[in-house]
This record gives structure tokens, sequence and C-alpha cells, in this order.
């Protein structure tokens, strides 16, 4: 997903979207400690997403602390 994507969402959505993609990071480290997983970067880009919007969203934070 890319930033630009994401900036277009509001801090609600962004939140939203922060849960579901921590519950496919739960769900893909399940499968891959099962040995099912068969490409494992999709881990990676799960995290990244994830950091991306954490990111997002302190900018927010400290946007709003600004004014």
């Amino acid at each position: 997903m890319k930033s630009s994507e994401l900036r277009e969402l509001s801090k609600d959505e962004l939140v939203l979207k922060k849960n579901e993609l921590i519950d496919q990071l739960f769900k893909l480290r399940f499968q891959h400690a099962l040995g099912q997983l068969e490409t494992t970067a999709k881990l990676r880009n799960l995290r990244r997403d994830i950091a991306r919007i954490e990111t997002l969203c302190g900018e927010a934070d400290r946007a709003a602390k600004a004014k």
C-alpha cells in the first residue's frame, strides 16, 4: 500500500486499517509457523504497511498539537 493512498484516509480510517493489518499479520505468522506460508515477503510488506500507518498517525498528532 502506498503512502499517498494512506494520506487520503482520515485518522479513524487509518486506525481501522491498522487493526485489520495487525490481524492479517497475526494470521500470516501463524501460517508461517505451521509451514503453510509460501511467500514470506507478505510478512515484511504487512509490517511495513503498519509502520507507514503509524508514521502517518504520528504526523497527524503532531500537526494537531501544533495548531
